[in-house]
């Protein structure tokens, strides 16, 4: 199959798995701002997106392209490391003087995600939807786990109000920058928009929009730190 046999088949795989994971990004970048504004509104977007059937489907569907993402990812660079062969360490010298940084080190920034997302999966979606679908499943919950279960503003406030926590998805976020503003114009190159004009243009793009996205995340985390500061319940 051309998508999974051929080198430009596999890009073309990154690369639309990859804008899709963008899209999600930008609407969890939104959904996480009104907790900023209104805890209630915050937690009725929690409670729409909990255990019911088509959060469950959407949820699927995003582990299947986050999982897909990933597996083409490794399979990419591994790939490129066989074609270079004893090759790749005599140009490395030439490449850095050629290549931006987060080009060179994506493998790395991809790693540094999954283990920030497997945190964010522990802190957040452990204890809400994965807690309701215990429960429709007849599994025993306790009753104040349940009672927040769709407390979204709850989970952020304490897991925001710990230093370490903050300091851990600031790092998260950075490295989710450097992966945003170098996969997102190198997608839009893997499906043919590689003119020197465009491919400029999306440069551009990518570098304003994965910053508005990390901005939108990071002010969330530390709105809700200095809170837990005014408040004095920091960790």
């Amino acid at each position: 199959m051309w998508l999974s046999n051929s080198s430009v088949g596999r890009k073309v795989v990154m690369s639309v798995t990859g804008i899709a994971l963008v899209l999600f990004l930008t609407f969890h970048m939104a959904m996480n701002l009104v907790a900023l504004f209104s805890a209630e509104g915050y937690n009725m977007i929690c409670e729409f997106l909990g255990a019911n059937w088509y959060a469950l489907v959407a949820c699927v569907g995003l582990a299947a392209l986050f999982v897909i993402h990933i597996i083409y990812a490794f399979w990419l660079t591994m790939q490129n490391r066989k074609a270079r062969g004893s090759e790749r360490y005599a140009v490395v010298e030439r490449r850095k003087e050629k290549v931006e940084w987060a080009s060179q080190n994506m493998l790395v920034l991809g790693i540094i995600v999954i283990v920030g997302l497997a945190l964010h999966l522990v802190h957040f979606w452990a204890k809400m939807q994965f807690v309701e679908i215990l429960h429709e499943t007849g599994a025993h919950v306790d009753v104040a786990t349940m009672a927040n279960a769709t407390n979204g503003a709850y989970y952020i406030q304490q897991t925001f109000s710990c230093w370490v926590n903050v300091v851990l998805y600031l790092i998260w976020l950075a490295a989710i920058w450097f992966h945003l503003t170098h996969g997102f114009w190198s997608s839009m190159q893997s499906l043919g928009w590689n003119n020197k004009t465009w491919i400029n243009r999306w440069q551009c793009i990518s570098n304003v929009y994965a910053t508005i996205i990390v901005l939108g995340f990071a002010a969330v985390v530390v709105a809700f730190f200095v809170k837990s500061l005014c408040c004095g319940g920091a960790c």
